[in-house]
Formats: structure tokens, C-alpha cells, sequence
């Protein structure tokens, strides 16, 4: 007399339990092909993530140290960038929070037409461009006015801003840092608060060899959103009448 074999009992979750012996004759190819088609998709994100840090990578120039991605973002895309970066380095922000801070793609100046590459040697060329014609030279009579103010991500870098604009240079203007750790935060709104401010330039496409820009770290992008963010500056950035340019360069 024989007896039917006992009927495996499903688990608690419609599976199957399987005795030690069924599971040992369990061939493993077939486990590892049965496990790749059930196989978390966390590996795969990170396959894309590693193929859009390679698609990134193709925008800089790391000999020259330009980020050519900005050369191609008119205001509204560089809104966007501003507002990814808001979002990455305070990711504990409410969203009121974060939309007071939003900055306006209607006050970032489109500079997609400029077709040189965004290096040292090129600025005082793209300033020309986008400014009125010989004007760059001219200097208020009253000290502490700049008509031109350029942001940089490091000491050293504004260095060699400085020397690349020293073209402007006369009797009557002169070429210096700004925003020093030597000067008082109060003196520097006054430069910001001035009516003969006309433009403020964002030395965005600049990487240093860890292939970052001032957008890239938050020690730097937060310090620059607070200034942009400014209530003084705000008002003659959004102002009908002689309102400030806001360039990334």
C-alpha cells in the first residue's frame, strides 16, 4: 500500500514552503536567473546615476576649468539650478521657506547668446557685451559706488578676477575686491543699496580640480543666495526703471 506524499502548506504569505531536501535540489542556476528577474531596482538607479555623472562630466572643461552647462541656461533654467541647489543644501526647508528664497528667472539677465568660451580671458569682453558701450571705465564721483560687482567662489579666484578686469582700470575707476573678510557686512550693503549699482555678475562657470563651482558647494552657494536674496537688491533687481543685471557668467 503506498501513500500520496504530504502537499507542501503555503506559508503565511501564499508562498510555498520548501523541505531542506527540495531546497538542496534546487539548482542554483536556476535561483540566480529567478533572482534576477525579482532582483531589487536600486542597482539599476545607480547604473543611470553613474551614466548621467558621465553625461555631466562631458560639460567641463577641466584643463580651462569652465563648466560649459551655464553657457547654455537662459534665466528660467538657471532659476531652476538655483532652486536645486536651495533644496539640496537645506533640505529641511518647508516650502515657504523655500519660495521665499526662489529667485526669479525674469531677473537673471540671458546671456545664451554669448558664444566664447567663459574663461578669465574672455570676461572683460562678455562685460563689453552686455553693457553699455564704454561705460565700464567710468567711475561715480562718489567713492564706494561700483556700477559692476563680480562674485567669486574663493579668495584666490577673485585674485584672478581682479587682475582680468584690470583693463577697466583708469585714474578715475578702479578695479578691487569687494566683498572681503576685511570689510564690514554693513559697509557692504551700502555698495549693494547704491542707485549707481548696475550689474552683478555670478562667476558661475568656473570649477576648481575637484571639478566644483560656486553653485556646487554649500559654503558658498548659500552665502551667494543670501545676497541675492537681499531685500535692497531684490527691489532694483524686479525695479522698471534702472534696475540691476544679474549675469551668470
Amino acid at each position: 500500500m503506498t501513500t500520496d506524499p504530504p502537499r507542501p502548506v503555503p506559508d503565511r504569505d501564499g508562498g510555498v514552503s520548501l523541505s531542506r531536501e527540495e531546497a538542496v535540489a534546487t539548482s542554483p542556476g536556476k535561483r540566480k536567473r529567478e533572482d534576477d528577474l525579482t532582483a531589487p531596482t536600486k542597482p539599476t538607479a545607480k547604473r543611470k546615476k553613474s551614466k548621467r555623472k558621465v553625461e555631466d562630466d562631458g560639460d567641463l572643461d577641466l584643463e580651462a576649468g569652465i563648466n560649459k552647462a551655464f553657457a547654455l541656461m537662459d534665466g528660467r533654467l538657471l532659476a531652476d539650478q538655483l532652486g536645486q541647489r536651495l533644496r539640496r543644501f537645506e533640505p529641511d526647508l518647508s516650502m515657504v521657506e523655500l519660495n521665499d528664497q526662489y529667485i526669479s528667472g525674469r531677473v537673471i539677465k540671458d546671456t545664451t547668446a554669448w558664444q566664447k568660451p567663459r574663461g578669465l580671458d574672455n570676461l572683460p569682453d562678455f562685460l563689453e557685451q552686455y553693457s553699455p558701450k564704454g561705460k565700464l571705465s567710468i567711475s561715480a564721483k562718489e567713492k564706494g559706488c561700483p556700477h559692476t560687482i563680480v562674485v567669486a567662489g574663493a579668495g584666490l579666484r577673485a585674485a584672478d578676477l581682479t587682475r582680468a578686469l584690470r583693463r577697466f582700470q583708469t585714474k578715475e575707476a578702479m578695479v578691487a575686491k569687494l566683498f572681503a573678510k576685511h570689510i564690514k557686512l554693513k559697509e557692504a550693503e551700502q555698495f549693494v543699496k547704491s542707485t549707481r549699482l548696475e550689474r552683478l555678475v555670478v562667476d558661475a562657470s568656473h570649477i576648481d580640480v575637484k571639478k566644483r563651482g560656486i553653485l556646487d558647494m554649500r559654503e558658498t552657494c548659500l552665502p551667494l543666495l543670501k545676497l541675492l536674496n537681499r531685500p535692497a537688491l531684490q527691489e532694483r533687481l524686479a525695479a522698471t526703471e534702472k534696475p540691476i543685471d544679474l549675469l551668470f557668467y
